[in-house]
């Protein structure tokens, strides 16, 4: 029996208007009771900030988590233009994205901020999605591995255990993020499974058995169904085709 949680997880990062994006959860909830997801298999969507609270009365919690595409470090205070995880909580988020790749590369932020971010999540009672991966140079370089394990020992590793076991961890190689370069399965695996040696050789091999490691980059209904038969590949986060109900709801149906 497969024990760990599947999941595919849409990001519709700084798309959709209101409007639109109501549609959209709308949408996706009608497929969902027509067609509900397979057993063992959770489905997230991250809106924009504006749409959480307007969305939160569109889905079912029970058959889609809320989620964030990311939060602050700090608990309140002057931050202008910043969202708190408490905010986030108030408006119905059940998970946050921590640290995906347009996070790292545009807004600079490092594996130390991560680990508050995931702290300030964790506190507030969410799960974080632990976003991580290497660029097209440091693939290019043989190092992928030496920059994954880094970013997992300084963004989430200094977790107990208790804490990492409501962690789900989300492997993107940016290089096939919005390129229409997709990581074969046989590299996905390969790559998930380090990861999974990484977290039982820090936590033991039966937190690792239980941790849902996600697939993020350039995942579509075409390659889903192969990427997730992989043994240590346990969903998607999915970026643009999260944007199609209908192709999104194909993928959850992928396994």
């Amino acid at each position: 029996m497969y024990m760990r949680k599947r999941i595919v997880a849409g990001n519709w990062k700084m798309n959709t208007d209101l409007e639109t994006g109501r549609k959209l959860a709308a949408e996706l909830m009608t497929l969902l009771r027509e067609k509900p997801a397979p057993e063992q298999v959770g489905v997230a969507i991250a809106p924009p900030f504006t749409h959480l609270s307007d969305i939160r009365q569109v889905i079912d919690p029970d058959r889609i988590c809320l989620a964030a595409q990311n939060c602050s470090w700090e608990a309140s205070g002057a931050y202008t233009g910043e969202v708190s995880a408490s905010m986030l909580k108030s408006a119905g988020v059940m998970a946050v994205l921590v640290g995906h790749s347009e996070r790292r590369t545009y807004f600079h932020e490092g594996n130390s901020i991560l680990a508050r971010k995931v702290d300030e999540v964790l506190k507030k009672g969410m799960r974080p999605v632990f976003c991580f991966g290497e660029v097209l140079e440091e693939r290019n370089a043989g190092i992928q591995n030496q920059v994954v394990e880094t970013q997992l020992k300084e963004g989430v590793f200094h977790l107990a255990a208790a804490d990492f076991g409501r962690i789900i961890l989300a492997y993107e190689p940016v290089w096939a993020i919005g390129t229409g370069v997709v990581a074969t399965p046989d590299q996905a695996q390969e790559m998930h499974h380090f990861v999974r040696s990484l977290v039982a050789a820090r936590y033991g091999s039966e937190v690792a058995d239980e941790t849902t490691i996600l697939y993020g980059g350039s995942c579509k209904s075409s390659n889903a169904a192969e990427l997730f038969s992989k043994p240590d590949v346990d969903g998607g986060l999915i970026g643009g085709a999260s944007l199609d109900a209908a192709e999104f709801h194909r993928i959850i149906h992928c396994f």
